[in-house]
């Protein structure tokens, strides 16, 4: 197993398109998460997909470890899946107008969402975001919401701040953090109404309450800290939040885009026994189709009807047929054999987890893979663990990752290269594929520097 020589891959043909691609598309790609901020020299161009496994453009196979950033909860192509798009497909895939299928699968969401007495569905999780800001102001009659540093809820103008890393030196005191705009374009008074604080410390979760609470309209956050790898919460970090945001007539929005639909039938919200006042979801919900969703009590949703104070909330393609058909039977086989699909994939998580920390140790490389069942990260570092956003900017070693991840391109296992994502374990995995995996990162460290 720890002898395997890396394959000579060519890369000719993803080259050549890429090439291609930048006459007609900016960066030669549809996000940067896809191109040379990334990948270099440039990208893998994949061509088709099927369960586990990916080839690219020079038919290359690859065992996917990134599954569309955890949007294939599945894998490629599964056969269920593919019968059902094949199905809606023949009847019509989409007519914007009311349809069973969209009644199908939010029955289903709000059987497995703990807080979810309705469903609205959305487009995209940055939509879904959008979207529960505006009905968290409308409820409370309040404009202000506090969001944590390294926390990403889309890129919707009032989320980003504070969402990339940066160096230490431009960071600011935790006390009063720095205000460091994502992206250009957004006018500076956007941000007026953004509270921002360093997340998982109770002590300075309790100060921001006590000076911002009564003027805040909610506090989202995701339930484990997935746009810095995979950051879970302190132990009582969430209840304490649950407890803060309810003393201060805060709404609490936990932003489940990443984690719902992976680490529970409900989400995080059921692994941690925490009940938000609004959840957003999105990626594997759709399992590989486009969509997001908003869930609450009907209280808080109910002002989306139509009327004179309506918080507006339009789309041609919301509860698009075909995706709302992949959603319900991919919620059935979530749901099969009493949940077995999550006992799977947490229990294939913790297999990789465990072995890859052996690599690790029996090659002496400081680094520690961190997270739990079907989503974790590596992170090159001396510290034991990571806990939020200032320990990722401090004590990461990103650019070995990189690295890391790009031998590993080489040997066969398909990974992103940003070390701010992670890695993600579907029901298409099996026990070999771990096998592959750790194979390959054997032989990896065998050769990074």
């Amino acid at each position: 197993m720890f002898n395997l020589r890396p394959s000579k891959r060519s890369h000719t043909r993803s080259n050549e398109w890429y090439q291609h691609a930048q006459k007609v598309l900016v960066e030669g790609v549809n996000s940067p998460s896809r191109g040379t901020a990334v990948f270099h020299p440039g990208p893998i161009v994949i061509e088709r997909g099927h369960g586990s496994q990916v080839w690219d453009l020079d038919g290359n196979q690859y065992t996917d470890f990134m599954m569309s950033f955890g949007a294939l909860i599945h894998g490629h192509a599964h056969p269920a899946l593919v019968s059902t798009v094949a199905t809606a497909m023949a009847e019509g895939s989409h007519f914007a107008s009311a349809t069973s299928a969209e009644l199908e699968a939010a029955e289903r969401f709000c059987q497995m969402v703990p807080s979810a007495e309705v469903v609205r569905f959305t487009n995209t999780g940055t939509e879904a975001t959008m979207l529960v800001l505006r009905l968290a102001r409308a409820y409370t009659g309040r404009t202000k919401f506090l969001k944590f540093e390294g926390h990403y809820h889309g890129w919707y103008d009032p989320y980003l701040l504070n969402a990339h890393s940066h160096p230490s030196d431009e960071l600011g005191p935790p006390e009063k953090p720095s205000r460091i705009p994502d992206s250009c374009g957004i006018p500076a008074n956007i941000f007026d109404d953004v509270v921002i604080a360093p997340w998982n410390d109770v002590s300075m979760l309790e100060r921001v309450m006590r000076e911002y609470g009564s003027q805040l309209a909610a506090v989202i956050t995701e339930p484990i800290m997935a746009n810095m790898g995979c950051i879970p919460p302190r132990e009582g970090y969430l209840q304490a939040l649950r407890d803060l945001t309810k003393q201060h007539g805060v709404l609490l929005i936990l932003d489940e885009v990443v984690t719902g639909f992976r680490y529970a039938p409900g989400g995080c919200q059921e692994l941690y026994g925490i009940k938000p006042d609004l959840s957003t979801f999105g990626k594997a919900l759709g399992a590989g189709f486009p969509v997001g969703a908003v869930a609450g009590p009907r209280e808080i949703l109910e002002p989306m009807t139509w009327g004179d104070r309506m918080v507006l909330h339009y789309g041609t393609f919301n509860g698009h047929r075909l995706t709302m058909k992949v959603i319900a039977e991919s919620l059935d086989m979530l749901r099969a054999d009493k949940n077995a699909a999550f006992k799977q994939i947490h229990e294939l998580g913790n297999s990789a987890i465990a072995g890859l920390g052996d690599v690790f140790r029996s090659r002496k490389i400081p680094a520690i893979v961190q997270g739990f069942g079907p989503m974790f990260q590596i992170y090159f570092t001396e510290k034991p663990a990571i806990h939020d956003y200032r320990d990722y900017c401090n004590y990461v070693d990103t650019k070995r990752y990189s690295r890391f991840v790009h031998l590993l391109l080489d040997r066969g296992i398909y990974m992103t290269p940003a070390n701010g994502l992670h890695w993600i374990i579907s029901t298409a995995h099996s026990a070999s594929d771990v096998d592959s995996l750790l194979t390959a990162a054997d032989s990896a460290c065998a050769e990074l520097t």
